[in-house]
């Protein structure tokens, strides 16, 4: 049926002027009801548009009328009454479902996990993107976003800067039923470094810790999950910062040698951006929580998990968003430089990271010796976000050669590591047209991409139905017309409770875990 541009706004504003009495579709008078056929009509050539999006004219009429349609629908229309399932007409619901249907994993990670793990550089399960694999990027995506909300960020609360929850009941706080992971220790950093902007400390003048954040946990799985994968994963969490996006000036843009930070590589000209270094290696001796730097605290647990474990198939698997990713990369080639993967027999036991959203890491002679010793990554980006564009500006992987080589000295020659998987929030129907940086570097909204992204060229279709109202747990990123309000992630009171007196207070937590016997940590020789 073909229809004017001028005809379909003349039928979506007399639609508009429809005011149903409680909601639902049987409380429209008859004369209404008239209305609504020529309604009906105009939303079946609305989502005919969608489907030929790609050709200019049709891009145009979409871009004209979406938005009248969709005010329609969305708020005239009581939405549970009348789902938006009502509105497609049966082709675009079969293609959908065929889109869906064929996202759906066939095989079994058991006897496929290598191939996801990178073991060929993820060749050929990019584009079309591969179902299996999917789910694993977001299966590790959330246990990186578990970070982001287990965190205190809280300036009033004199826990600001830690866990909200213990260790033994980490993923049931945070309601992710069945995880298949068991937390084997939490990960610390010393804040006395120049990254204000990651670090949050309490106003309150008697807190848990002056020096120390929480900025991860290691994790592995149990036995019933280790059958399902085909090995027993040791996984590593951290977490990054997604409030504001200051800490990317906060960076020196400097790079210096791995080896200067106690590294132990063989090549000085292997060099790693100065503020991730630091933060990775620096500790403080007076306080409890990072008298051992990073380093010292993830080494330590890996080698003790291995050695746990020395007749199974294992795998060390890294995820991080943001600044966490360099954290995660940085300490995938550490445990792989000094040889922390091999176990007793001999077995190397692979080492990836699966990375959102994160900036650039070292120089080229760091992806050089990282990708040589086994390190894969994935890396995971949407077009319109400007952190993995940092740090290197303008010496990066993305100029000649040539120039690359003449630039290898300076200290602002950076270079990604691994395989990008790009994609673009451009192509999702569900967010705002916006232009705010911190939506376009948000986990939830790169989770949300990747569960429509099936391939280049392909429909934006959700194939695992992953809630798009995650994507506004900590943003303003969703379409009002999904009425999800911005930012909806909330503690009941601000964490406050009422005592037996009625006075509302902060409730007492109970003792952070902190680190290591000294005992255990006279074991470090790494």
């Amino acid at each position: 049926m073909a229809i004017s541009i001028s005809a379909i706004k003349a039928f979506s504003l007399k639609s508009l002027q429809l005011q149903p009495k409680t909601g639902s579709l049987a409380s429209f008078s008859s004369k209404d009801k008239s209305f609504l056929v020529d309604q009906r009509l105009v939303t079946k050539c609305y989502f005919s548009v969608r489907r030929k999006r790609q050709d200019p004219h049709a891009r145009r009429v979409f871009s004209e009328t979406s938005d009248l349609l969709s005010s329609f629908i969305f708020s005239e229309v009581d939405n549970e009454s009348w789902q938006w399932n009502d509105w497609k007409d049966d082709e675009e619901e079969e293609e959908e479902e065929a889109i869906r249907t064929a996202g759906q994993p066939e095989r079994e990670l058991a006897d496929h996990w290598r191939e996801m793990h990178g073991q060929e550089d993820w060749m050929g399960l990019l584009d079309p993107m591969d179902p299996l694999l999917r789910s694993e990027l977001i299966r590790y995506g959330e246990m990186a976003q578990a970070c982001y909300d287990a965190f205190d960020f809280d300036p009033f609360s004199k826990y600001c800067g830690s866990c909200r929850f213990g260790r033994n009941h980490f993923f049931e706080s945070l309601e992710m039923t069945h995880p298949g992971y068991n937390i084997s220790r939490y990960l610390y950093a010393t804040s006395n470094i120049n990254l204000p902007n990651f670090f949050k400390k309490s106003r309150w003048p008697k807190v848990w810790s002056r020096h120390a954040n929480w900025i991860g946990y290691v994790a592995v799985s149990d036995d019933e999950t280790s059958k399902r994968l085909g090995r027993r994963d040791i996984a590593i969490a951290w977490r990054g910062t997604v409030t504001r996006l200051e800490w990317i000036a906060d960076l020196m843009d400097f790079l210096k040698p791995v080896s200067s930070n106690r590294i132990p590589c063989p090549d000085p000209s292997v060099k790693a951006e100065s503020g991730f270094l630091d933060l990775y290696t620096d500790k403080d001796d007076e306080c409890s929580y990072c008298r051992y730097s990073a380093r010292e605290q993830i080494l330590t647990e890996v080698k003790r998990l291995i050695e746990a474990y020395p007749r199974e198939e294992l795998s060390i698997t890294m995820t991080g968003h943001s600044l966490g990713s360099a954290l995660a990369i940085l300490s995938a080639y550490d445990i792989s430089e000094t040889g922390l993967n091999v176990t007793g027999d001999g077995r190397s036991v692979p080492v990836c990271v699966f990375s959102f959203a994160g900036p650039r890491v070292g120089n080229v002679r760091f992806k050089e010796r990282a990708e040589g010793l086994g390190v894969k990554v994935l890396r995971v980006v949407n077009a319109c976000d400007i952190v993995p564009k940092t740090p290197g500006f303008f010496f990066n992987e993305h100029v000649p050669e040539i120039v690359m080589k003449l630039a290898a000295g300076l200290p602002w020659s950076y270079s990604h590591i691994g395989v990008e998987l790009e994609l673009d929030q451009r192509n999702s129907p569900f967010l705002k047209d916006t232009n705010n940086p911190v939506c376009a570097h948000d986990l939830e909204a790169h989770l949300h991409l990747l569960d429509g992204y099936h391939g280049k060229g392909h429909r934006f279709v959700l194939a695992i139905r992953r809630d798009p109202a995650l994507v506004n747990k900590a943003a303003d990123f969703l379409k009002d017309h999904y009425l999800v309000p911005p930012y909806w992630r909330q503690d009941r009171n601000k964490g406050l409770i009422r005592n037996q007196e009625g006075r509302w207070m902060q409730p007492e937590r109970r003792k952070l875990d902190d680190h290591l016997d000294d005992h255990e940590a006279k074991t470090r020789n790494v």
